[in-house]
């Protein structure tokens, strides 16, 4: 018995001990595996997706009651700094804030699918709207070098997304880029604005698709709205058509990823056909004389027109936030941004080319410039498929818009910036409901009051300047690593990054102001040059695992540049609605959002501390 006894210890204390050196062994993972994901609240609580507690929306320590808020407030400054300071990491973003969501979206989009999402997001109603006003009053038949400055400019940012949607597949998109990179500040500010964009573009597509609608049937654009006469001009036609549209595309988004890509990709493809249709007739029935002259505005009024059509390149971002749900980030997330950006550009390009060899520029219609093209060629019946390829496109456009909006607000969420309530991802649908509820809310009752001129005054300069920041983020990724780098070296990346920046903003502002001349463009252009063969010449701190931009520092030098130039070249009304929307931004930022971070941020630390015996966690040190 004994002898018994003794072996089964024996026996025990091997498996323990093969055990315990199990455990000590670091485990496999995959580039891109998921673990298991851990619930924030303990398992005997079985606590319902639907739920509306205090606790749920606000559960940080500075909130707990009217004292604890005062106190963070008085703290104020201390906490600002540090957030200021503060960086996140590609593992927090991967691993510790997805833990908000309670539940795992589901990987279920291979590079088929990204392709076509931001197809589907990209071409809206934009090309067919924006490139007869642009050709018929900035560009003339140039309007092609409009749309090809443009679609460079939008290809350059979108590697700049693809390197860090492959680093770093969250839903987070900009946000999380941005935070890993400049800080909590700046990515709050970037996230503020591109949600209000997003909001504001979804409202707008759809009172365009309720006139477009309209016009099928009438030749008011009003026809199926109600005239509220005692509201304010520009608030006072409502729009249900509108609601109904936008409730119906966010339904079909919250359902599942999946039925939406297939839904967009199969609907794209008809869009296709369509505009191989408008391709292909415009260039049978078009005329070399009316491509002459080509450049009846100038160089200036080409370069104008490119920062107006760069709204039809708009969207590809959106898909960026579609990398947690990628089955493989590395192979997918390249194939399907870039090769869909360069797929667009073309088709861009040659649709604006057939519609000035269809039309003279000087008797392009600015209001359905395609629609009055086929109409003075002799085929009227053709306007119907082009309101039909305009509608379609709107519709994915919504669709992937609700899709990107959400997991933006999601990614957001998980930070506490907003409530953690709408970082919950439901567990059937693997979709973030209650972001997408939020979303679909505030952009259905924007469209229901506010007439598509208003909406089309608030697009301004987020979407440009956000791009920027993601190549300034980039050159920031490869040339500087907290743990590693050397202080000379980061001021020197500093010097470089400022010289850049700069004179890109000098270059711009000569162009617009049209002072000295092409002396003071060339002066310009070597300063950039020479910040950014200094930049070439520091050693990088960092190589991408898998996949990555080529030629750094040229091609994210050369990104923060062209959207500077297009900044440049919009109006102050974008400039205003800009600052005002910031600073309103800023005002939430200082009262909610900083203490609600910082609670996180140092109750994670100090459970850390506990752990590690006072170590100091590396994924969040500052500069």
């Amino acid at each position: 018995m004994d002898g018994k006894c003794t072996s089964e210890a024996g026996v025990t204390d091997r498996v323990s001990h093969t055990l315990e050196s199990c455990k000590s062994q670091p485990a496999f993972k995959f580039p891109y595996s998921i673990e298991p994901m851990e619930p924030s609240s303990p398992p005997s609580e079985h606590r319902s997706y639907w739920r509306w507690s205090k606790r749920d929306f606000f559960p940080e320590k500075s909130f707990q009651n009217c004292q604890a808020y005062r106190a963070a407030l008085a703290a104020t400054c201390p906490r600002l700094k540090d957030r200021l300071l503060n960086r996140s990491s590609d593992a927090r973003e991967l691993h510790e804030l997805p833990r908000a969501s309670e539940h795992r979206m589901t990987r279920c989009l291979t590079w088929w699918d990204l392709t076509w999402l931001a197809f589907g997001s990209v071409v809206g109603s934009g090309i067919f709207v924006v490139t007869g006003q642009e050709a018929r009053l900035r560009a003339g038949p140039a309007v092609v070098v409009s749309y090809a400055a443009s679609g460079f400019s939008a290809l350059l940012s979108s590697l700049c997304y693809t390197e860090f949607a492959v680093e770093v597949p969250v839903a987070g998109g900009s946000f999380s880029f941005l935070r890993i990179e400049l800080g909590d500040l700046l990515a709050f500010v970037a996230a503020g604005n591109i949600l209000l964009e997003a909001l504001v573009g979804a409202a707008g597509l759809g009172r365009s698709w309720s006139s477009y609608f309209a016009s099928i049937f009438s030749s008011n654009p009003d026809a199926f709205r109600i005239l509220i006469p005692s509201f304010k001009q520009g608030f006072n036609t409502l729009d249900p058509i509108a609601v109904a549209v936008l409730l119906i595309a966010n339904g079909i988004a919250v359902s599942g990823t999946r039925n939406t890509s297939i839904i967009t990709w199969l609907s794209s493809i008809i869009t296709v056909f369509i505009i191989l249709f408008i391709v292909v007739t415009g260039f049978v029935h078009g005329k070399i004389t009316n491509l002459t002259p080509f450049f009846p505005y100038g160089a200036g009024g080409v370069f104008n027109a490119a920062a107006v059509v760069y709204w039809s390149y708009t969207g590809f971002d959106m898909v960026a936030t579609m990398a947690e749900e990628t089955k493989n980030p590395s192979r997918d997330i390249p194939i399907g941004l870039v090769g869909s950006m360069s797929l667009i550009t073309v088709i861009y390009c040659l649709m604006a080319l057939s519609l000035v060899s269809m039309v003279n520029y000087t008797m392009i219609d600015v209001d359905a410039a395609y629609s009055v093209a086929f109409v003075q060629i002799g085929m009227p019946w053709a306007k119907y498929l082009v309101s039909i390829c305009a509608l379609k496109g709107m519709t994915t456009s919504l669709l992937v818009g609700s899709m990107g909006q959400a997991r933006y607000t999601t990614q957001i969420a998980r930070s506490h910036m907003i409530p953690p309530f709408f970082a919950l991802v439901h567990p059937k649908t693997g979709t973030p409901v209650n972001a997408t509820l939020l979303t679909t809310l505030c952009s259905s009752v924007v469209a229901l009051f506010t007439s598509l001129d208003v909406l089309s005054s608030v697009f301004s300069i987020s979407t440009l300047f956000i791009f920027m920041l993601m190549a300034i983020a980039l050159l920031v990724r490869r040339y500087y690593v907290r743990e590693s780098t050397a202080k000379g070296d980061l001021v020197r990346v500093l010097v470089c990054l400022m010289v850049i920046i700069g004179s890109s903003a000098v270059g711009t502002a000569l162009w617009h102001y049209g002072k000295l001349g092409w002396i003071g463009y060339t002066l310009a252009a070597c300063v950039w040059f020479l910040g950014t063969l200094g930049m070439s010449l520091l050693p990088k701190q960092r190589t991408p695992k898998v996949w990555g931009v080529p030629l750094v520092p040229w091609l994210p030098s050369l990104s923060v540049a062209t959207n500077l130039f297009l900044i440049g070249s919009l109006g102050s009304e974008a400039f205003w609605r800009f600052f005002i929307c910031t600073s309103v931004m800023f005002v939430y930022y200082f009262f909610v959002a900083v203490h609600a971070t910082y609670d996180v941020e140092h109750q994670d630390n100090g459970k850390e501390e506990k752990d590690d015996g006072g170590v100091e966690d590396a994924n969040q040190r500052v500069l």
